[in-house]
């Protein structure tokens, strides 16, 4: 068995698109249009994991009420200092700024994308 995708729900998806490829280095590997939704397949190019991006004909005007149930995403990246910098170039912020998480040099942060969604960054030099 293996894990193939996560689906979410979007409100505009140009921004999601632009977040998710910019910070994320994720690439858009397929596009599929169903009777009231478009579906959009973003991969991460080391993993192969994937997100689908659901953007709905009838989206909610406010966006989609994320609810307490769903977490959140965890990104490894090599370097917080280099994807900090990214951030602020595609003037984006952080909800947590990266801190220590266990005193032993486990660094971590979150972000959130334009939905709301909330993304961990865990700062790993071997992935």
């Amino acid at each position: 068995m293996k894990l193939l995708h996560t689906m979410i729900r979007v409100k505009d998806i140009e921004k999601s698109l632009d977040f998710y490829t910019k910070l994320f280095d994720m690439e858009v590997v397929e596009k599929r249009r169903l009777d009231d939704c478009w579906l959009y397949f973003l991969e991460d190019k080391q993993s192969g994991f994937q997100i689908e991006l659901t953007y709905n004909d009838e989206t909610p005007k406010d966006g989609y009420n994320i609810g307490s149930g769903f977490g959140h995403f965890a990104f490894g990246v090599s370097s917080l200092e280099d994807f900090t910098k990214k951030l602020k170039e595609n003037k984006y912020e952080y909800l947590y700024e990266p801190f220590d998480l266990t005193g032993k040099g486990s660094m971590i942060a979150f972000v959130k994308d334009p939905d709301g969604y909330e993304i961990e960054l865990i700062e790993k030099v071997q992935w």
